[in-house]
């Protein structure tokens, strides 16, 4: 059994023999297990399978090797499959990421992440604080995504996953792809105590991830951050504020996210305004590290705020707390 996420060598047999036995390389396999041929490849002659170069490209991509902090925005929208019922565009969507990467040197690079994702009018795109569920006809509270912090550790060797990851490599484009399918670990909102709120005790759900920039690019030793685009599309459970209960069906999100190289000043104006009144720490990155047991998920933050205003009296007799 493999403890760790499924990659893209895991179905690439001969891949996955030869990464065991250390002789991976660029000429065995083209530049990745799927990449086609690359002028660009040719000319800058880097092997993107040896686990330094593969590494320090994928942190080129998702941040700042210099230690700055790297912004990003991702606008997207957000669908409800309901089982048998059909699919409901219910929330366009914007988010902000705020990184900043640490060398610990010794292979070891600590990766400083915070982010928001705000619910926004399927057609207007206006941030919203208030939504009627078109499945349940009642008016709830918007718990907007607020995850802080979301830190990650990336380790050349004895990492929870190794490099070279998965990549592929077309004309002038690399794109790493991860994939992340979660569903060992247990709901934090259960639903003896929450039927409302909880679609399901085992915490489910699958991110998929395509980060792609430019070859010539990140293969320039004197590049710390290069362009970035990162497709992202989300597959997972109700959210607790939408008080779906154990309906049926899962959240589909599909968004595309830009790195900002001019900072904050390219979020859209309404977007930033927002979030400089409301969530400003969320325009820059963490400046202290914290645990990674630490780490923020939509489900462990609405679990405190629902134990908020539980103390606060709020939680009605139907058991509805977000509910207006």
């Amino acid at each position: 059994m493999i403890n760790r996420p499924p990659m893209l060598s895991d179905f690439v047999p001969a891949r996955r023999e030869a990464l065991k036995a250390g002789v991976a390389t660029a000429a065995a396999f083209g530049a990745s297990a799927w990449a086609m041929p690359s002028p660009a490849a040719a000319k800058t002659a880097v092997d993107f399978m040896d686990p330094k170069t593969n590494l320090l490209t994928l942190l080129k991509l998702q941040a700042d090797l210099s230690g700055k902090d790297s912004i990003s925005g991702f606008p997207g929208e957000a669908w409800v499959w309901m089982n048998g019922q059909g699919n409901t565009k219910v929330f366009k969507t914007y988010g902000i990421g705020a990184s900043r990467l640490e060398d610990m040197g010794d292979g070891t690079w600590r990766f400083y992440h915070r982010e928001v994702l705000y619910y926004c009018d399927p057609k207007t795109g206006e941030i919203i604080n208030e939504w009627t569920n078109p499945f349940t006809k009642k008016r709830v509270e918007v718990l907007h995504i607020l995850n802080d912090p979301v830190n990650r550790i990336y380790k050349l060797k004895g990492g929870l996953i190794d490099p070279p990851f998965p990549h592929q490599i077309v004309g002038d484009r690399i794109v790493f792809q991860l994939d992340v399918l979660r569903s060992t670990e247990k709901n934090p909102i259960t639903r003896a105590e929450y039927p409302l709120q909880s679609q399901q005790d085992l915490y489910q759900s699958g991110e998929l991830w395509a980060i792609s920039g430019s070859v010539k690019e990140v293969s320039n030793p004197k590049v710390a951050s290069a362009e970035n685009h990162t497709a992202w599309a989300r597959v997972g459970m109700w959210l607790p504020f939408m008080e779906m209960a154990d309906r049926q069906g899962v959240m589909i999100y599909h968004s595309q996210s830009f790195k900002f190289k001019e900072g904050v000043s390219q979020i859209p104006k309404a977007i930033r305004e927002y979030t400089e009144k409301n969530y400003p720490q969320y325009l820059e990155a963490p400046k202290v590290w914290k645990d990674l047991r630490e780490n923020e998920n939509t489900w462990t933050y609405a679990m405190k705020v629902m134990k908020e205003k539980e103390a606060a009296g709020k939680r009605k007799p139907d058991g509805s707390i977000f509910g207006l």
